[in-house]
């Protein structure tokens, strides 16, 4: 599988994941959601931002879904109430897994949230 993005052909595994992360933009971005069948909306860029810090500058962390609730639970306070299910609102398929695919980051080998 591969995306393209302005002529050019980036390159993934068999599963999506970009096999060079540095080939990740905003737009090739955009592409992967779309494949997905993803809208992005300015929460998904919020969990896409925060999965793509904690990865690149927090030791290559990719924080479990229960580490997303309790990050945004203290950002996104026009909610009421959230937990994972605020999560998946924005990617469906698993928001660990979805928006890091999206994040460009690598694949996880993690089997759920907890």
């Amino acid at each position: 599988m591969a995306y393209e993005l302005n002529g050019a052909t980036i390159e993934t595994n068999a599963n999506g994941y970009l096999e060079n992360l540095d080939d990740w933009n905003e737009d090739l971005a955009k592409v992967i959601a779309a494949a997905e069948g993803i809208e992005l909306s300015d929460k998904a860029w919020e969990i896409i931002n925060y999965l793509r810090d904690e990865y690149f500058n927090n030791n290559s962390n990719q924080p479990n879904e229960r580490h997303m609730v309790k990050h945004f639970k203290g950002i996104w306070t026009d909610l009421p109430k959230m937990d994972t299910k605020a999560l998946y609102v924005h990617f469906p398929m698993g928001p660990a897994k979805q928006a890091g695919k999206i994040a460009g980051l690598p694949e996880t080998r993690r089997k759920g949230g907890y």
